[in-house]
């Protein structure tokens, strides 16, 4: 199961602590692994309240592969990442061969990161970053409730949800492009 359990992108909902909980249970019933898209994690507004998937998960018959990334929290030409997971889901990763290839495009990258992250700057630039997006976050969600719309009230991540209220957005509501009747069936 994809599961994107923090901040969702597009609503910008967290999965409660009793969600994820269930969730896990249902890997262990049925037997599948989860991976949870946590790029959002630090990116709080507010405290959270929830930790990263992994922690829920049993180290014993593990379900889960946390996913961080610091492109949604430095800046989209970052593309390192990381996965969170317990030994026996991780130690296959290090088979793949661009994993453990000394020809990997983020070494150089991962090891400037690593000096940002043991300074500090990493923590002060999140900081930094959501009390700023959750300034515009909630001078968004203050027009837009001014113009008669619902927004949702996310407290991180990049997304603000919005019902209608019965207003149409854009000219028709429709779903716009090209040539409507070539995606008459998608819309």
């Amino acid at each position: 199961v994809y599961t994107v359990p923090v901040h969702h992108n597009p609503t910008g909902v967290t999965m409660s602590n009793p969600k994820r909980e269930r969730l896990l249970k249902l890997a262990k019933q049925y037997d599948f692994k989860i991976v949870a898209d946590e790029a959002y994690q630090l990116l709080n507004f507010c405290p959270s309240g929830v930790l990263p998937l992994f922690y829920h998960d049993d180290p014993a018959d593990p379900r889960v592969f946390s996913i961080g990334t610091f492109a949604k929290l430095i800046g989209p030409g970052t593309k390192v990442g990381w996965v969170q997971a317990h030994p026996a889901l991780l130690n296959p990763l290090q088979g793949i061969g661009f994993i453990n290839s000394g020809n990997n495009p983020v070494i150089f990258a991962s090891s400037m990161l690593k000096q940002f992250i043991a300074s500090g700057n990493l923590a002060k630039h999140i900081a930094y970053v959501s009390a700023d997006l959750g300034k515009k976050k909630d001078r968004l969600v203050d027009e837009l409730k001014k113009i008669g719309l619902e927004p949702n009230n996310p407290g991180g991540g990049y997304f603000v949800w919005l019902k209608p209220k019965g207003k149409t957005t854009g000219r028709s509501g429709k779903g716009m492009s090209l040539e409507t009747d070539a995606f008459a069936g998608y819309m």
